[in-house]
């Protein structure tokens, strides 16, 4: 029996030495001469710590900071929590079907709302049918007033101050509010010919009133999409620069929606006269038209009917496999209405703070987001390794682990590993941005042990997927701890 003791210390003895060793090599690797690098390997039972390396220096760890968000919502709002849309009408209806008034849309932050990973593909629109519907079913045929766009229980706060000006015009770079559709995005469509020649911009969908775009797109000898958008929230004038595939033919580049407030508003107009309802005085979103509609308050308006968003659980799992940023922010925004019927981004991080500051030791935490693009994020990783940990102990745990990508086979994970015995033993979701990778989860270990990780690194000198080879190790070393 003592001589099985002392083998079963030399095993894990040798387990820690291997963990080690490759943490030891990663860090002298010369791509990592002039890098910062935070790293933490946790026993989830014990809370021992199995490796390390500065796991307290704080730095920006791009998507893993969704990690965060997602965890709050679980824990804040719950997994079957949903999103709300209610509309209203003021005025009256009269016997011959017409409505003496307005068509209200209140937004409650449903981020799910006609989005594409929810919809079938070209159908993602189709909700605006369903809500029409619903109006004849009321006995509505014809408006009076006009379809208003109501997302000021979000406020407006705009593009956040630390986001970079080269994020916030592409699709990824969407801000979330009181009102979503469509992801937040509009596709942007091109046509191109010989290499060095400009792209032609022949149009767009949802189609915005009033948009206008400086296009300095060229084709190349290119094979994928290599532009950038640039405009901020609110903003319809809009710059694109870089290259397209040559000889191409309607080839999509997706962009930020400048106002989804006041967009669907004008979309639902659209699909009402399709449907052969008249809107008299047209489409307005509510921050543009504050001035003529004054304060507003529900409570002389006539509730009509609404319309429950996908769960908690379900935004969340997206938001991690697929890191989709307009669903991050959409969760913190969630939060900060749920719990102070303020809906914006700011209150949103400040209850995050106020959650987990009694929690785990958030000395030197600081976000601005909730989905990583701030480069001014701080966050080391002993904070992901103990909100991990915390994660594992609530009731909420399966659901969260579910939401994380699983190495070799699904989600921004499938690569990783692949065929090494790492796969579909991590659990991580991944964090890229020029200068930044990194990586935080679970590992159930060969010999089933149950770990906690985090890795970030900053100012690496090779390609993000060239580190990641590097970080593969350091997996698969601790996949056999």
């Amino acid at each position: 029996m003592r001589f099985l003791f002392c083998l079963f210390l030399v095993q894990i003895s040798w387990s820690q030495l291997t963990v080690q060793q490759s943490v030891n090599a990663f860090v002298q690797d010369a791509v990592n001469k002039h890098a910062k690098i935070s790293f933490e390997a946790i026993d989830m039972e014990s809370g021992e710590v199995i490796s390390a390396y500065h796991e307290n220096q704080a730095i920006p760890g791009a998507s893993t900071t969704k990690l965060f968000s997602t965890a709050s919502a679980f824990e804040l709002l719950g997994e079957n929590y949903r999103m709300k849309t209610t509309i209203y009408c003021d005025g009256f209806i009269d016997i011959d079907s017409v409505l003496h008034g307005n068509i209200w849309i209140r937004g409650g932050g449903d981020v799910s709302l006609g989005s594409k990973f929810f919809s079938f593909e070209n159908q993602e629109l189709q909700f605006l049918v369903a809500w029409t519907d619903s109006l004849k079913a009321k006995g509505i045929k014809f408006i009076e007033g006009a379809v208003i766009a109501d997302a000021s229980d979000f406020g407006y706060e705009g593009t956040p101050e630390t986001w970079h000006s080269g994020d916030v015009g592409n699709y990824y770079g969407a801000l979330a509010g009181g009102i979503n559709f469509y992801d937040n995005t509009v596709k942007l469509k091109f046509n191109t010919g010989n290499n060095g020649t400009k792209a032609h911009f022949v149009g767009m969908f949802p189609e915005v009133p009033g948009f206008h775009l400086d296009n300095q797109v060229l084709a190349a000898n290119v094979s994928s999409d290599e532009t950038i958008v640039y405009g901020d929230a609110f903003e319809l004038n809009r710059s694109i620069k870089g290259t397209l595939p040559s000889h191409a033919t309607n080839f999509i580049v997706k962009g930020s929606m400048p106002d989804p407030e006041n967009q669907l508003a004008i979309e639902w107009v659209k699909v009402l006269l399709l449907h052969g309802i008249q809107v008299e005085d047209g489409a307005k979103g509510y921050r543009l038209h504050q001035k003529e509609l004054h304060a507003n308050s529900y409570d002389n308006k006539i509730r009509l009917f609404q319309v429950e968003g996908e769960t908690v659980k379900n935004i969340a799992n997206w938001t991690n496999l697929k890191s989709v940023n307009v669903f991050a922010d959409g969760l913190v925004n969630a939060l900060a209405y749920q719990k102070t019927g303020k809906g914006n981004l700011t209150t949103g991080l400040r209850v995050i703070h106020e959650f987990w500051k009694d929690k785990i030791n958030l000395d030197g935490f600081l976000i601005h987001d909730g989905c990583g693009l701030s480069r001014s994020n701080l966050i080391s990783a002993n904070h992901f390794c103990s909100l991990l940990r915390y994660m594992s102990g609530s009731s909420h745990f399966e659901a969260f682990k579910g939401t994380l990508p699983i190495a070799g086979k699904t989600g921004t994970a499938k690569s990783l590993c692949k065929g090494e015995v790492g796969e579909g033993r991590v659990f991580a979701k991944s964090g890229s941005m020029q200068g930044v990778k990194s990586y935080a989860g679970y590992i159930d270990s060969s010999t089933g042990k149950k770990i906690a990780f985090a890795i970030t690194v900053n100012d690496f000198s090779c390609s993000g997927n060239q580190l990641t080879v590097r970080m593969e190790k350091i997996f698969n070393a601790l996949a056999q701890y």
